[in-house]
């Protein structure tokens, strides 16, 4: 059986190439699904609008599973970003039903309801827009340089090696677990507003180094942390810890380096 896509559009395919590509038998028990994305190229138009596509896809099935779909049988001009697709890399967050999630990992069954069938997919906010789903990330590489994320030591170098102890580790073990995916970042309501702010990986990145025993550079990334632009400006709105595909206790670790910071204590 084959499907004759409905994309809201009344066009298949990459007007440009030599057509649609012939699309794959629907699996048993796949549903309709409508997915809404927000498109933009920056070449032909003024603003990003919104292109609707009306696939199958199985309950089971991940959000990537459908822009892949999309992508190549219907519409080969679709761009976004994604590697390793098993959330271990974090390229491919992005909002899913206003969510900042990472499309590999949500379910289709986890966005749609018998009643509702619709998914809505757009870029993460507050990073420049360059096509599609597709965003300049250097803005958040920047900042994430800027806090010194690596360890830092200015005594000689140790004879034998640097024991670490259990309690010692767990001190700074949830904010290992970052990916750089930027979902916490731009869920963040004054980094949207704020081009200058930190934002919160970079704290979480600078939390990693500064509770950790072995390194001597604690201070130095606090005196970056202090300025206006850094840790201060958090409000405290948790949107950061719900986009999370980590489950790091983001904003608990941004509390931590305001207290190391009021305290100068570590």
């Amino acid at each position: 059986m084959t499907l004759t896509a409905d994309t809201g559009i009344g066009a298949l395919g990459d007007p440009s190439g030599p057509g649609p590509a012939q699309l794959p038998p629907i699996p048993d028990g796949a549903v309709m699904v409508t997915v809404t994305i927000q498109r933009f190229n920056p070449e032909l138009d003024e603003a990003p609008h919104r292109e609707s596509y009306r696939i199958p896809a199985l309950p089971t099935d991940r959000i990537l599973n459908l822009l892949h779909y999309i992508k190549w049988y219907i519409d080969g001009t679709l761009t976004f970003r994604r590697s390793c697709a098993h959330g271990i890399c974090g390229s491919d967050a992005m909002r899913i039903n206003g969510r900042n999630r990472l499309a590999c990992k949500v379910l289709v069954k986890d966005v749609i309801t018998d009643k509702k069938t619709e998914v809505t997919v757009e870029p993460i906010k507050g990073l420049p827009l360059e096509k599609d789903l597709l965003v300049d990330m250097e803005p958040f590489f920047e900042a994430y340089r800027k806090v010194q994320p690596f360890l830092i030591t200015h005594s000689n170098e140790p004879s034998r090696e640097w024991i670490q102890s259990p309690e010692d580790r767990a001190r700074f073990d949830d904010t290992t677990k970052c990916i750089l995916c930027a979902a916490c970042t731009t869920s963040c309501p004054v980094y949207w507003s704020e081009d200058a702010y930190v934002g919160p990986a970079a704290i979480v990145n600078a939390h990693r180094f500064i509770f950790d025993s072995r390194d001597q550079g604690g201070q130095e990334r606090l005196e970056i942390l202090s300025d206006a632009e850094g840790v201060w400006r958090c409000r405290t709105t948790f949107n950061c810890t719900d986009a999370c595909p980590r489950g790091i206790e983001v904003t608990k670790a941004i509390q931590e380096v305001k207290r190391a910071l009021m305290f100068r204590r570590i």
